[in-house]
């Protein structure tokens, strides 16, 4: 199982980004991933990396459908990786409110929007001629030719239909705040069946896309809870109705908490939050490699919002050597 690191925060001056970027080449982690964000967006922050002169994998996930037209889409990942390197975005329709904000209603079918969307980019970005008119998206054309490192399409995996979709279509599902036997028991098989589907039609008999899964981590310490960590990481997504179904669908009923600490506590209880000792938290993300991730993101965002930066820096190299994804400091 590969390893990388979610920024913990929202991007406000891109110079922030420089100290991670920093830790994914001195360490060896797979990649630097950002979440859709509205501060600087994840695209143009990405470019100030390559600018400053750094080059090193990216992941995108996930970028947030109404934003942009399929055809920006591509050339927003076509333009970015031919700046920084091999490059994975994920899409994703969003929550209602964010659909109905955006374009005036929400999706009638997120599932149908997803395929359309996801097929347009996916062939634009490998250099095809499209010629599509569908529900929601039309295009008809091409991207300007010229050599480009990979790109990874993913789509943002919460449930069942979208995993199945995500097999269908994708290089790749990306899922957030989904605990390991979720993954396993309902992602994975999914995936699978997608797969299927789609090689039962193109005598395609490759495996199933890859699983990304960034999962919320911290270590428990003198005046550090896990259930605070969990609230000062995910405490929106414990009120968004999309994240609440997911994890209800994995046995984890925040929407009955009594109180916001209450919903974070049965995050952690569930395994969508992985914490403890140092070692507690070495067998809970090594539970994700058995469930069948390919590449695990560990989102510190809950210690970043408690201790900063610098603290939060320690922490995630703590991890990396605890779970053997790095050479201790010396040796």
């Amino acid at each position: 199982m590969l390893y990388s690191v979610l920024l913990p925060f929202s991007t406000v001056k891109p110079r922030q980004l420089l100290p991670w970027a920093s830790v994914v080449e001195r360490t060896g982690l797979e990649r630097l991933w950002e979440a859709q964000t509205v501060t600087v967006e994840p695209h143009q922050s990405f470019s100030y990396l390559a600018g400053s002169g750094t080059r090193i994998p990216l992941g995108m996930g996930v970028a947030l459908m109404p934003f942009r037209h399929p055809f920006e889409a591509a050339v927003q990942a076509t333009s970015l990786a031919r700046m920084s390197g091999p490059l994975v975005v994920g899409y994703g329709p969003g929550g209602r409110n964010l659909q109905e904000m955006l374009r005036g209603a929400a999706y009638r079918s997120p599932l149908t929007a997803t395929r359309e969307y996801v097929t347009i980019v996916r062939d634009l970005v490998r250099g095809k001629s499209v010629d599509f008119s569908g529900e929601y998206f039309q295009c008809h054309g091409a991207l300007g030719s010229g050599p480009s490192p990979r790109i990874e399409i993913a789509l943002g995996v919460l449930r069942e239909k979208m995993a199945r979709l995500a097999g269908e279509t994708a290089d790749a599902a990306i899922t957030w705040l989904a605990p390991a036997h979720y993954l396993r028991d309902t992602i994975v098989p999914a995936l699978r069946e997608g797969r299927a589907m789609a090689a039962e039609g193109a005598g395609d008999e490759s495996e199933r896309p890859r699983l990304i899964a960034i999962v919320p981590v911290g270590l428990e310490r003198a005046g550090r809870t896990g259930a605070g960590l969990a609230r000062a990481s995910n405490a929106a997504h414990l009120r968004a109705p999309h994240y609440i179904d997911m994890l209800g669908r994995a046995g984890i009923d925040v929407a009955s908490a009594t109180s916001p600490l209450g919903a974070a506590q049965r995050l952690v209880d569930g395994g969508g939050f992985v914490t403890g000792d140092l070692d507690n938290v070495v067998r809970g993300l090594k539970e994700f490699e058995a469930a069948g991730v390919d590449e695990l993101v560990l989102n510190l965002t809950g210690v970043y919002n408690k201790v900063g930066p610098d603290r939060t820096i320690e922490e995630l190299e703590s991890i990396l050597t605890a779970v053997g994804a790095m050479e201790p400091p010396g040796s």
